[in-house]
C-alpha cells in the first residue's frame, strides 16, 4: 500500500489490498506498532486476513473475525480484551476515516498507550 498507494498483494491470501481502509499495515501503523520508517518494507495484508489483530474490532461496520490457536482472545485476560478492543477499534475508526481527513502520513497515527504489563495476556 506504501507505494503511491497502489495496493499490494495480501501476503495471506494473494489478492490486492486496494484501500488504505482494508490495509493492515495502515492499521498496524495507527496503533504505533509499525513505524513510518518500516511501512515501506513490511509485507501488506487485508485487515480481516489478520485475525488475531481483527478480532479486537468491534464496530457495526465491521464482520466479527475470530482467531484460532494461542491468539484466540477468549484465552487473554479480560482486562486485556477490553483494553485491546478500545485500541484496535479506535484505531481501525481512523483507519477508515483517514481518507476524508486531508492529514499527512505522519499524522495518521492514533496517540493511544500500549497495554501496561499488568494488562498483557498471562
Amino acid at each position: 500500500m506504501a507505494k503511491c498507494d497502489e495496493g499490494y498483494r495480501c501476503e495471506v491470501c494473494g489478492v490486492d489490498v486496494e484501500a488504505i481502509v482494508d490495509s493492515d499495515l495502515y492499521l498496524r501503523y495507527i496503533l504505533g506498532d509499525v513505524t513510518l520508517e518500516w511501512l515501506h518494507r513490511l509485507p501488506e495484508r487485508h485487515v480481516r486476513c489478520s485475525p488475531a489483530l481483527a478480532q479486537y474490532i468491534v464496530d457495526a461496520r465491521f464482520e466479527s473475525v475470530s482467531c484460532g490457536g494461542d491468539f484466540n482472545k477468549v484465552l487473554m485476560t479480560a482486562d486485556y480484551i477490553a483494553a485491546e478492543t478500545i485500541r484496535v477499534t479506535s484505531a481501525w475508526r481512523r483507519l477508515q476515516a483517514v481518507p476524508t481527513l486531508g492529514l499527512s502520513l505522519a499524522e495518521y497515527p492514533l496517540s493511544i498507550t500500549p497495554p501496561t504489563a499488568a494488562e498483557q495476556p498471562s
